[in-house]
C-alpha cells in the first residue's frame, strides 16, 4: 500500500502535464501512487499521459481517470480521491508545476513528525524566475485569502512555520483530516477551493505547516490566464462562498470595517482598473443564487466541524494594516 496518493488534474495540457510527470518520476521519495484525472480534454494529452505512465519506472503504476466533462479542479480532485488507495496522505499537484526532486520527501518528513498537522504547504516559485508565487497561504482581516510572499525574492521565507493554509496546487494532506472535515467543495469548480478547505481545517483545530524546503516551480495561471473573465469570476464568487460558509458571525462583525475597505479596493482593482464589470456583477449575482446552498453548508460546518473560538481564528489571520501585507497589496494593485 502506498504511503501517499498523488493526484494531478489534466485539461488540454499535454506539454504541461508530461513535464510535470517527468519531474514526479525523479522524486527521491518513491512510496506513492500516481493518479491523473483527465477533465474531458479535447487535445491528445490523454493519450500522451497514458503512454508516459505505461513506460514509467515508478514503483506504483499510474492510474488514469478519464472524465467525459470538465468538472473543475475541485471536482477532478474529488474524483481522483475516490480512486485512491487507503494511503495515509494525499498530495495535490497542479499539472503546470515542476517540483524539486526532494519535494515529497521534505513534505512527508514534517507531516510524519507532527501528528497535529493536517496540511503541509510548499514553497511555490515562478517557473524560470527567482520570484515567489506562494509561501503558504494567509487569510486577511479583510476576509480574503492571499498568497504569502507573492512577488518577493525566492531567497526569502526560508523558515518552517505555522501558516493559515496551503495552495492546493502543491500541498500534502493528512487523510484522517479529510475524514473529519471533508475534501474540496466541488461547487467552487476552481479557485479558492483550497481557501475553503484551509478554513475548515483551522475551524477544526488542525495545524498547517509551511515547508520552505519543499520547492515547486509554477507556470502561474497557464491554464485559465491571469486576468481572464473566468479567473475574475471564480475569484470573486468563491471568495464570497468562503466567507458565507466559514466566518463566524461575531468575527465578521469584528472585521467589518476591514471587509468594507477590501470590497472597495476589489471593485477599484477589477472593475475600474481592469474593466471587468461583467464578470464582477455575474459573480455577485451567482452568490445570491447560491446563498441558501452555502448557508446549509455553513450550518453543518458550525455544528459538526468547528472546535476553535474566534480569538484563535483572529490570532492566525493577518491584519490589513500589517506592513508586509500592505506593501504586497499596494505592489499588486499597481503592477498586477
Amino acid at each position: 500500500m502506498p504511503k501517499i496518493s498523488l493526484i494531478i488534474i489534466n485539461y488540454n495540457g499535454a506539454n504541461l502535464t508530461i513535464a510535470c510527470l517527468r519531474a514526479i518520476e525523479e522524486q527521491t521519495f518513491k512510496n506513492f501512487e500516481l493518479i491523473v484525472v483527465d477533465n474531458g480534454s479535447s487535445d491528445n494529452s490523454l493519450d500522451e499521459v497514458r503512454e508516459f505512465t505505461e513506460n514509467s519506472q515508478l514503483q506504483f503504476p499510474g492510474k488514469i481517470i478519464p472524465l467525459d466533462n470538465n468538472i473543475g479542479f475541485a471536482g477532478g480532485n474529488l474524483e481522483g480521491l475516490s480512486h485512491a488507495e487507503e494511503s495515509e496522505y494525499i498530495a495535490l499537484l497542479n499539472n503546470d508545476t515542476e517540483p524539486d526532486n526532494n519535494w515529497l520527501e521534505n513534505l512527508i518528513k514534517v507531516m510524519d513528525a507532527h501528528p497535529d498537522i493536517g496540511i503541509c504547504a510548499s514553497k511555490m516559485v515562478g517557473f524560470k524566475t527567482d520570484v515567489i508565487d506562494s509561501a503558504g497561504d494567509g487569510y486577511a482581516t479583510s476576509l480574503k485569502g492571499y498568497k504569502r510572499g507573492e512577488g518577493e525574492e525566492k531567497g526569502r521565507y526560508n523558515r518552517e512555520e505555522y501558516v493559515f493554509g496551503a495552495c492546493a496546487g502543491a500541498a500534502l494532506y493528512r487523510r484522517k483530516m479529510f475524514d473529519e472535515i471533508g475534501f474540496l467543495d466541488e461547487d467552487f469548480f476552481l479557485i479558492h477551493e483550497d481557501t475553503d478547505l484551509n478554513f475548515r481545517a483551522q475551524l477544526a483545530g488542525w495545524k498547517v505547516m509551511y515547508v520552505p524546503t519543499a520547492i515547486v516551480y509554477h507556470k502561474v495561471r497557464s491554464t485559465i490566464g491571469h486576468m481572464s473573465d473566468m479567473a475574475v469570476y471564480y475569484t470573486l464568487r468563491n471568495s464570497e462562498f468562503v466567507r458565507i460558509k466559514n466566518i463566524p458571525a461575531l468575527l465578521f462583525l469584528r472585521c467589518f470595517p476591514e471587509f468594507i475597505l477590501g470590497e472597495i479596493t476589489t471593485f477599484i482593482y477589477f472593475v475600474i482598473k481592469h474593466r471587468k464589470l461583467k464578470p464582477y456583477f455575474k459573480a455577485k449575482l451567482d452568490v445570491l443564487r447560491s446563498f441558501q446552498t452555502m448557508i446549509k453548508k455553513r450550518k453543518l460546518i458550525m455544528k459538526n466541524i468547528r472546535k476553535v473560538d474566534n480569538k484563535y481564528l483572529e490570532s492566525i489571520m493577518t491584519s490589513v494594516w500589517n506592513s508586509e501585507f500592505l506593501k504586497m497589496k499596494v505592489k499588486k494593485s499597481l503592477y498586477g
